[in-house]
C-alpha cells in the first residue's frame, strides 16, 4: 500500500486487515480478543455509530459517536469501508483510520456480519476473511439456549438466521478461513496461525 502518511520509526510494511465473522453464539467475540492479545501490535477497529452514547461508553474507546448529518456526510464521502443500519442506528468503519493503522503495519481487526465483509473485501480485496462455523447445528442451538438471554422464539429465530449466514458465507466468496470452533483454545490457535501465516 502507498502510504500517505509520515514513516516512524515504529512502521513495518506488513500491515494486515483481517475480518472475523459468525454467528451468534459461535465464540467469535472470544476468538477475536485472542487473536488480539496475541499478536502484538494488533488493533481493534473502533465503529463510529449514531446510537446514543450511554454512561458507560467511552469516546474513542468503545465507538465514535457522530450524528446523523455527520454520518450521511461520511457515507456521501465514501469514508466507510463498511457501513449498516440496525435498529434504527447507523454503524460504520472508518476507511482512513484504518488506512493509517495498515501504513503503520499494524494488524487491523473488524467483527462485522457477511454483509459488512462484503463491502470491505471490494474495497479492500487484500483483506483476510475468517469464519467461525460451530461444529455442528445441533451444538450452536444448545450455545444459544446456554446463555440464558432469550426466550425460546428469539433463541429460533438467531438459529434460523445463523443457518443463513453459514450458507451465505460459505458460498459468497468472501472469507479465505473457515474454523470450526468445537475446542476454544484450538479454534483460537487456528486463527492466530492464519492471521501469522497471511502475514508472512
Amino acid at each position: 500500500m502507498e502510504t500517505r502518511y509520515p514513516r516512524l520509526p515504529t512502521d513495518t510494511d506488513n500491515g494486515l486487515l483481517v475480518i472475523m465473522s459468525g454467528p451468534s453464539g459461535v465464540g467469535k467475540t472470544t476468538i477475536t480478543r485472542a487473536v488480539e492479545r496475541s499478536i502484538r501490535d494488533s488493533i481493534f477497529s473502533i465503529s463510529a455509530t449514531t446510537r446514543a452514547r450511554t454512561d458507560a461508553d467511552v469516546e474513542g474507546v468503545d465507538y465514535h459517536f457522530v450524528d446523523d448529518a455527520t454520518f450521511s456526510s461520511m457515507v456521501e464521502g465514501d469514508e466507510f469501508l463498511e457501513w449498516a443500519e440496525v435498529f434504527t442506528n447507523r454503524y460504520g468503519t472508518p476507511r482512513a483510520w484504518v488506512e493509517e493503522q495498515l501504513a503503520r503495519g499494524r494488524l487491523v481487526i473488524l467483527e462485522i456480519d457477511i454483509r459488512g465483509a462484503e463491502q470491505v473485501k471490494k474495497k479492500m480485496p487484500d483483506a483476510l476473511g475468517i469464519f467461525v462455523l460451530p461444529p455442528s447445528e445441533e451444538e450452536l442451538l444448545r450455545r444459544l439456549r446456554s446463555r440464558k438471554r432469550e426466550d425460546e422464539a428469539t433463541i429460533q429465530r438467531r438459529f434460523a438466521e445463523a443457518k443463513r449466514e453459514i450458507a451465505q458465507a460459505q458460498a459468497d466468496g468472501v472469507y479465505d478461513v473457515f474454523i470450526v470452533n468445537e475446542h476454544l483454545e484450538e479454534a483460537i490457535e487456528e486463527a492466530v496461525g492464519a492471521v501469522r501465516a497471511a502475514r508472512e
